[in-house]
């Protein structure tokens, strides 16, 4: 019994060695598991920002054709609604000339009057002509459609805009361009989202500029190019705000997306000026009271605390911290099913609550254009894109 017991000893594994061994293993296991998911944000986040060849191959197809027009066959029809105050007018700023065709074409299609609707579409000297030749070669029915090239507003310079400004020091370029030069995926990846393209365009801020951009209008409904529009939208124009300058839906829950989340309350300056429990909104389907703006000076307000975060004190990133400043308790909320978000992250969405919204959003980075979308939302956007165009043919977008 003694040698039985003896040789049991030798062959088995000693229990203290046993759970060190395991305690190491956890413990490499977490780290390829922390390191697999800086990954995976760092690969989301750069094919977010990535141009899909189809669509780069669109647009310069169209610039080539547009250059190809005589002058007199570039032009739109229909210029003299453009400064109508009594029609409905919307503003769209974008690059993307297919995610511009399907929120034109879906708010058009269901819209009960088109013939009283009129796009004012803002993009930027590269996409220029491929907006404008699309839409030539593309009109939406009786609407009415106006493509501006951005760097043509010419009182949108470094002396009067504190982001041109700011874009024209060497620390931001630093912060924007440098970025340290990371050398892994890792490293890199919880700093990329901050250095994203979009947040330097002008077409992005361009939102804060709406009546310099349209003076002799009185209202007008602001959307992001990455909606879809499901129902007709002309009951925003009637609604009641209140004496606000913004109609937005609101987008806190218990505690999810309240200012706090957007701002640095650490800050003297954010924490004596606002609430930080305050409710959050969003961008991307805006009605707006161009009156009621310039009376109370927004664009003004926007300025101010634009200049004050030249460090990056304030708030991080986008145009939407710096919107929450700017309208605080200057904004009516909406009801929710006008704008429905979060198509570009959440997989979760309730098929009832997207087939009863006007608006539904695909913001995040899973944008319906690129492949990592989530393919059961894809359905709404593609059913707005005209696969069988010749341009989409040649491009290979199906």
């Amino acid at each position: 019994m003694g040698q039985l017991l003896s040789k049991a000893r030798e062959q088995l594994y000693d229990c203290k060695a046993v759970a060190q061994k395991l305690r190491v293993m956890l413990q490499s296991a977490d780290e390829q598991v922390r390191g697999l998911k800086k990954q995976s944000a760092f690969l989301s986040q750069l094919a977010a920002k990535t141009i899909p060849n189809g669509i780069h191959c669109l647009s310069l197809r169209l610039t080539i054709d547009y250059h190809r027009l005589p002058p007199e066959k570039r032009k739109f029809p229909r210029s003299e609604n453009l400064e109508n105050p009594n029609l409905y007018h919307y503003a769209l700023f974008s690059d993307n000339v297919l995610a511009t065709s399907v929120v034109v074409n879906s708010a058009v299609l269901n819209a009960k009057e088109p013939e009283k609707h009129v796009f004012h579409l803002v993009t930027d000297k590269l996409n220029f002509g491929a907006m404008k030749m699309w839409f030539l070669q593309n009109p939406p029915g009786k609407a009415t459609i106006h493509v501006e090239n951005v760097d043509d507003f010419k009182w949108l310079n470094s002396s009067y805009c504190p982001v041109l400004r700011q874009l024209e020091s060497a620390a931001m370029k630093e912060y924007y361009f440098k970025a340290d030069h990371p050398t892994t995926i890792s490293a890199g990846a919880s700093n990329l989202k901050y250095r994203n393209p979009k947040y330097l365009s002008m077409l992005n801020h361009l939102r804060f500029y709406l009546p310099q951009v349209y003076p002799k209008l009185d209202k007008i409904l602001f959307l992001d190019d990455d909606i879809v529009v499901q129902k007709d939208l002309t009951g925003l124009w009637a609604v009641d705000l209140k004496g606000k300058v913004n109609g937005a839906v609101e987008t806190c829950g218990e505690s999810f997306h309240r200012f706090d989340k957007y701002l640095n309350f650490s800050n003297p300056h954010i924490a004596r000026n606002f609430n930080p429990n305050a409710c959050g909104w969003a961008y991307g389907m805006n009605i707006f009271d161009l009156k009621e703006w310039k009376e109370k000076d927004i664009t003004g307000i926007y300025h101010k605390w634009q200049s004050m975060n030249e460090d990056r004190v304030l708030w991080k990133l986008g145009t939407l911290p710096p919107g929450l400043l700017t309208f605080y308790k200057l904004t009516h909320p909406l009801d929710k099913s006008w704008h429905v978000l979060g198509l570009g992250y959440n997989p979760s969405i309730s098929r009832t609550e997207i087939d009863s919204a006007a608006v539904v959003h695909y913001n995040g980075n899973m944008k319906p254009w690129l492949e990592i979308a989530i393919t059961r939302y894809r359905s709404y956007w593609t059913k707005y894109v005209k696969y069988d165009h010749p341009y989409l043919k040649n491009c290979n977008l199906n």
